[in-house]
């Protein structure tokens, strides 16, 4: 009996050691919200890019593709001063993937905040991150210094519709300081019921001074700003169901508030809807800058403030395509060019990355998002493989 006593004593040790060694790694890990801690770095980058197919990328010479981090449902980008790549998302998730240590590779991919409606949309100012999620605009304060233990996010600014047609929120801060946000038209084509549907807004940082910046503009889902003039330059998907080689996507710019690209009346400057465009002249709107082409869904757009490419790159705009849905044949699915010349003027788009697309239907990916790191790579976003992108150039 005193021998069965002992054993027991012995077990009972055992059992409250083990339950002190799980509970002392639950307080640990409770804040520690890192979903990788190896993603993109030198040991993972050859499976990374067996796993993704990107030996079926084609590169200007020079240009290598690698996989930055995985992602889930990666969409919209920005990047910090300080390196932190922020990425939204379709789902209610946003991620940080910071590089500390500026080596190139990604340290961490860090889950930031959740239970939000679509987050897609991220900005970065003054420390804090702003989020488009639906109605809402969020702001998480000195964000970098708290990612393994994120603040709630606080809510900005709630007026935005929350329709899910065309309801993932685009965002980005302009040199004005102002927060300029996309709000799409709540339909494939129709004449808009409220004000701020078919528009791009703007707003204070916090959240003040509401106003429609420009109006006509069907979804926009990539903007930024000249670096030469300071003018606003957006991306804008052209309506469905009208065949499979009108309307073209649009590339617009702006010069002041107030500007009405035509939407739904006119289409890519010159295509009178045949609905909605009766009795109206598209000679009464701003024509696009450039055509894109039609249904190639052009999203993520920036220019190349860098100087790590080659020179013709200098100041270029990059445009990720997500792809058609409803073409008869497939196109799209890449990240296309447009390269200034010596007296400021673009060129027609031409492709940059491709290859998601094999054989006009097997898709392998779909870009959503460019921006450029400080090392001058671009990072390009795809929510169909959940992958961020790093393409580098070496002579």
């Amino acid at each position: 009996m005193k021998r069965f006593n002992t054993f027991q004593k012995k077990i009972a040790f055992s059992f409250l050691i083990f339950a002190f060694l799980i509970l002392m790694a639950g307080c640990t890990n409770k804040n520690n919200n890192s979903i990788s801690s190896s993603t993109g770095n030198h040991q993972t980058d050859s499976a990374l890019f067996n796993k993704y197919k990107l030996d079926k990328i084609k590169l200007p010479a020079g240009f290598t593709i690698s996989v930055y981090a995985e992602v889930p449902n990666s969409r919209s980008l920005c990047v910090s001063p300080g390196g932190t790549v922020f990425v939204g998302t379709r789902s209610d998730k946003v991620y940080a993937i910071p590089d500390k240590n500026n080596d190139g590779y990604a340290d961490s991919v860090y889950q930031i905040a959740s239970g939000l409606n679509s987050a897609n949309g991220v900005a970065f100012k003054d420390g804090n991150l702003y989020i488009g999620a639906g109605s809402t605009i969020y702001r998480m304060d000195n964000i970098e210094s708290n990612l393994a233990n994120p603040p709630k996010p606080a809510v900005v600014y709630d007026q935005f519709p929350s329709d899910a047609h065309h309801g993932l929120r685009y965002i980005s801060f302009g040199p004005d300081n102002k927060l300029y946000v996309g709000v799409g038209a709540p339909c494939n084509v129709c004449v808009p019921s409220k004000p701020y549907y078919g528009t791009i807004c703007r707003i204070n940082a916090d959240g003040s001074g509401f106003e429609i910046y420009a109006s006509g503009v069907r979804n926009s889902v990539g903007f930024d700003w000249n670096p030469q003039t300071n003018e606003m330059w957006f991306t804008d998907n052209g309506r469905d169901m009208l065949g499979d080689n009108i309307p073209s996507d649009e590339l617009n710019k702006t010069s002041q508030a107030g500007m009405n690209f035509g939407f739904p009346y006119c289409h890519q400057g010159n295509i009178p809807d045949p609905e909605f465009g009766k009795g109206k002249n598209c000679a009464d709107y701003t024509p696009p800058a450039k055509l894109l082409g039609a249904h190639v869904a052009s999203l993520g757009m920036r220019f190349n403030k860098e100087n790590k490419f080659p020179p013709e790159y200098k100041n270029a705009i990059f445009i990720a395509e997500h792809g058609s849905w409803n073409r008869s044949i497939p196109i799209g699915y890449r990240v296309v060019v447009l390269k200034m010349d010596a007296n400021g003027n673009y060129a027609d788009p031409v492709p940059f990355a491709y290859g998601w697309l094999q054989n006009e239907k097997e898709v392998n990916g779909r870009p959503v998002d460019v921006q450029f790191l400080k090392d001058g790579s671009l990072v390009v976003s795809d929510d169909y493989n959940g992958v961020v992108y790093k393409i580098s150039y070496k002579s």
